[in-house]
């Protein structure tokens, strides 16, 4: 518990965090000053109104996260400074809802997400995966590995997880997209979030009933026994789909500081049994998104870093700062594939714990293998600085990674 006593009624000032387009791995220097000035500071970011608390140690970022004093859901009656100009909290999305309610809705689709579920879909990943590399040692270097490689493989992964045909996977691609970019305006974006969530009210109406293994499939069983909402299921699916997607992103950073460090790729491909282990710590590393996610308010009074919350105030956290909390990863700057043990939040923690982190993992795997085993003179075919990162996108990942072999 908290000593009341303790706690500084004092507010610091509020630091304007801007949306950086930053070059390749490069951690947020805003964020790590807003670190060193302490576990709890305040932030205004570039949209919507007002200004919030930023929470950044790792066991407060926990606690927080998994505290149902903060709540999601309370975001929708409030005006609340934000990255974005979209991700204007729709009534009702699961990233918004609170348990029991986020709890209820989240249960129907866990088992595609349980290692079972995700086992399920390794053999047709791995097939998926080896002609898309066939397909590029054919065409031969050089080669965009995220045009040829690292897009459609997790595209057509989690299209497979959701029970999307084959044929729609672009049009899943082009949605997202759209909806993870600010540097197309406000109406492009929640445009094509409306139209991604059309086509998923469709698919899920279909299905209703149904008795497939798929996301949709569940969605359609579920609304056929009455226990979530055809809009509940809709918002879900986008939700799921567009997170399917970010492991591009992650696949291109975590492949543009392998291919930078040689020393990371040769230790992986002499210690192919340590792989697993150093994924989770370039997960950990990375910086998968820019500044922070989803907010949430506080239902009363609470005590954080000896700070008084009050009643009211929004709060964001921060799972970059948290996996780079030098209390529990010692030099967490460097990239150290023996640190164990790992326990970094890059999947988020709590009930919003991000469902797809074991699909993720698999992935991740997968392509490291496949790569690094199948070409073994794998390296970047221009210098690092030429290799141009995503601008205006909610997550961070190069645009192109030009390679050779």
């Amino acid at each position: 518990m908290t000593d009341e006593s303790t706690l500084t009624e004092a507010r610091p000032p509020v630091r304007h965090w801007p949306a950086l387009d930053l070059p390749g791995s490069q951690f947020d220097p805003v964020l790590a000053e807003l670190m060193a000035e302490g576990p709890v500071t305040r932030i205004q970011l570039p949209n919507g109104e007002g200004w919030a608390w930023l929470v950044t140690r790792y066991d407060d970022v926990r606690r927080v996260a998994n505290d149902p004093r903060f709540s999601r859901e309370a975001v929708m009656d409030k005006q609340v400074t934000r990255l974005a100009p979209h991700f204007i909290p729709d009534r009702g999305a699961v990233g918004f809802l609170d348990p029991p309610d986020h709890t209820r809705l989240r249960r129907s689709v866990a088992p595609a997400f349980t290692a079972k579920g995700v086992e399920r879909v390794r053999e047709k990943a791995r097939v998926m995966l080896d002609e898309l590399v066939a397909e590029l040692v054919r065409g031969g270097p050089p080669a965009d590995l995220t045009g040829a490689v690292l897009s459609p493989f997790p595209i057509a992964v989690i299209c497979e997880v959701m029970g999307v045909p084959a044929g729609d996977r672009h049009s899943m691609h082009v949605w997202t997209q759209l909806i993870l970019s600010s540097a197309h305006g406000k109406e492009v974006s929640e445009r094509a979030k409306r139209e991604m969530a059309a086509y998923f009210s469709d698919l899920i109406g279909l299905r209703e009933n149904s008795t497939g293994e798929d996301v949709t499939s569940l969605l359609g069983a579920a609304l056929g026994r009455g226990e979530v909402t055809l809009e509940q299921a809709t918002g879900l699916a986008v939700l799921l789909q567009i997170g399917g997607e970010a492991v591009t992103a992650n696949s291109g950073q975590l492949f543009y500081l392998l291919l930078t460090r040689p020393d990371l790729v040769e230790r992986l491909r002499a210690e192919p049994g340590i792989r697993p282990q150093a994924i989770d710590e370039l997960l950990r590393y990375i910086p998968h998104r820019n500044a922070v996610g989803l907010s949430r308010i506080a239902l009363e009074d609470v005590g954080i870093g000896g700070v008084r919350i009050r009643a009211g105030d929004a709060v964001y956290i921060s799972y970059l700062a948290a996996n780079r909390d030098p209390e529990v990863f010692p030099d967490p700057d460097t990239i150290d594939f023996s640190r164990c043990p790992n326990p970094h939040v890059a999947f988020g923690f709590g009930p919003h714990y991000c469902p797809g982190g074991i699909l993720a993992r698999l992935e991740q795997e997968l392509l490291t293998d496949a790569l690094l085993d199948r070409l073994p003179g794998l390296r970047l075919a221009v210098p690092p600085d030429q290799v141009f990162f995503r601008k205006g996108a909610l997550i961070r990942g190069p645009e192109a990674l030009p390679v050779t072999w």
